[in-house]
């Protein structure tokens, strides 16, 4: 906890300030009101003047709308300092993550993830909310009315101790049972928001399988063992309030009792029983002051182990260091474009066995390089290297002589167009879409994207929307079918206009027609190096070097009728896709 309200900042320390500054202005005018009480008794037994009565009772009523007053500031300037503290934790928590790899997002997981920039934060900004008036005004009242009541009675005294203790111990038990459930409580939000997010993503399949049963069950179980979790936890607590009131009660009962014993031993002189009944209407309101601040900090302690959790899941994030680190080299922008591997090897962490074994070619600008192979090859993984979401175990990858680990991020991303193996979509319009982010030119213009949506194929059905680029395209793309979603994708790296274009089997949605014009467009870029992983052989049959990928080895390199020849692998796929007539004329 203490790490993340480091991230209080600036105006909120000053704000900060002031809550302390009112906190103990208020306590100071809470504690007063007894003693303008005590005076009223005597002014009503000793005098009996209205006047004197009413004027006390004005003070004490300024009293109360000045602490009531206080506590309304006190509350503000505390919203303003923990929404701005939770605003800055979010935001560092969202900047870590997008600086992760795959690699830390399969240690968080995605649904781990979400919980943790939203509901994790949020109980952070909840608790801190309580804790900082509570754990600045419950310290001060206490010893404050500890102070006011030490020379009334010793007897009332003990009384007021004992009844502290057995709150302390009673509190003591009940979070000795309920922390390891509030630490489990949190791990089971993760469970009951990742199969939400799946059932809601899966949902076609759900029903196309007739298996909403069986996912209900599954959440069924997860929800119930959450919803346990929490009975166990409230039904614990709720034995807090009960036992507070039982103490207050019988305090109370306590200091009457003993007030009545001495009164009646007092002596007949009627000031000395005033005195002794006066005090006793203090010392019972400062020793209820006294337990209401101890009520105050059970709040605190009900709330901070959750938010003890929360806080340790938020800082392994933040904390959390990158298995993708970038160099500081910038990238030569005058230079002719080339790529190179050179005996790049990859295995998965904590994997015995390569994807990628002795990995070596290179590409020239405006060349076309195409990957295909068997499932499971390595094709995807090859040219995921190069955007490094996943860095190579040994080896290296070479772009204009330089080594991608040494380039500086922003460097690196602007000399590529990437377009992923499943087609994404943002809410938003069809130009946001494909001019989101900056290239080193910064932002995509009209004419880029004019372009980039000819070139994909893309504009004779975004010309037939009812705004043409402004319209909206719904959340995930559902709104538009697959292979408009493909073409909008490729749209989207061509706008950018970068020196290498990575297609990561990104034709396959596409018809023969749609493909072959797409290809035929990319020809006419004399400067871009276009890297193509494919299924389909009519795909990259034109293209200047193919590379034949079999369990993770190159297998064959070189052209389509070249590798007719001599390559088995690629006439084994070749006799899978082509006809006979086909084959010979190649």
């Amino acid at each position: 906890m203490l790490k993340l309200i480091r991230n209080v900042r600036g105006k909120d320390i000053f704000f900060f300030l002031l809550v302390i500054l009112c906190v103990v202005s208020q306590v100071y005018l809470d504690l007063k009101l007894p003693e303008f009480m005590s005076n009223i008794v005597r002014e009503v037994v000793t005098n009996g003047k209205l006047s004197s009565v009413l004027y006390l009772g004005a003070k004490m009523l300024g009293c109360a709308l000045g602490s009531g007053v206080l506590a309304v500031i006190t509350g503000y300037f505390i919203a303003i300092i923990t929404s701005n503290m939770a605003y800055n934790i979010r935001t560092k928590v969202y900047k870590k993550i997008q600086s992760f790899s795959p690699n830390e997002f399969k240690e968080f997981s995605t649904a781990s993830l979400i919980t943790r920039t939203t509901n994790d934060i949020t109980q952070i900004q909840q608790t801190t909310a309580i804790s900082i008036q509570v754990l600045i005004k419950s310290p001060v009242l206490a010893i404050w009315a500890i102070l006011k009541i030490t020379n009334i009675n010793i007897s009332w005294s003990i009384t007021t101790a004992v009844a502290v203790g057995v709150l302390i111990l009673t509190i003591s038990v009940i979070m000795a049972v309920t922390i390891k459930k509030f630490k489990k409580m949190q791990k089971l939000t993760d469970d009951v928001n990742r199969k939400t997010r799946e059932n809601l993503t899966g949902i076609r399949v759900i029903r196309a399988f007739n298996a909403e049963k069986f996912q209900e069950e599954r959440f069924e179980k997860t929800n119930e063992e959450l919803t346990s979790n929490n009975l166990f936890v409230h039904r614990v607590m709720s034995i807090l309030s009960p036992m507070i009131s039982l103490v207050m009660n019988f305090m109370n009962l306590a200091i009457y009792w003993i007030g009545a014993y001495l009164v009646d031993k007092a002596s007949p002189l009627n000031f000395e029983k005033v005195n002794l009944l006066s005090n006793m209407m203090v010392f019972t309101s400062y020793a209820m002051q006294i337990i209401l601040s101890f009520m105050m900090l059970t709040m605190i302690f009900i709330m901070l182990p959750r938010a003890q959790v929360c806080a340790s899941r938020v800082n392994e994030v933040l904390y959390k260091k990158n298995s993708i680190v970038y160099g500081n080299v910038l990238a030569d922008n005058n230079s002719k474009t080339s790529i190179e591997y050179k005996n790049v090897c990859f295995k998965y962490p904590n994997a015995e066995e390569y994807v990628l074994k002795d990995i070596s070619f290179k590409a020239e600008a405006g060349q076309t390089v195409a990957f295909i192979g068997s499932t499971g090859s390595g094709k995807s993984t090859l040219i995921n290297l190069i955007p490094r979401f996943y860095d190579a175990t040994s080896g290296e990858i070479l772009i204009d002589g330089v080594n991608i680990l040494d380039y500086d991020k922003k460097s690196l991303n602007n000399k590529l167009g990437y377009v992923s193996q499943r087609a994404i979509l943002f809410k938003g319009s069809v130009k946001d879409n494909i001019t989101m982010g900056e290239s080193e030119n910064g932002k995509p213009n009209d004419l880029d994207v004019e372009n980039a949506l000819k070139i994909s194929q893309a504009k004779e059905f975004v010309d037939k929307f009812p705004n043409g680029v402004d319209s909206m395209i719904a959340q995930g793309g559902t709104n538009v079918s697959g292979g408009q979603k493909q073409r909008l994708s490729i749209a989207r790296a061509l706008s950018r206009n970068p020196e290498i274009l990575i297609f990561d089997d990104s034709f396959s949605a596409l018809d023969y027609k749609t493909d072959l014009l797409i290809r035929n467009e990319l020809k006419k870029n004399k400067f871009a190096i276009k890297l193509v992983v494919a299924q389909r052989i009519g795909t990259i049959k034109d293209a200047d070097k193919i590379i034949v990928l079999d369990n993770g080895t190159i297998v064959g390199m070189g052209t389509h009728k070249e590798l007719l020849k001599s390559c088995k692998v690629y006439q084994e796929i070749a006799e899978s896709q082509l006809s006979k007539e086909e084959l010979d004329n190649a």
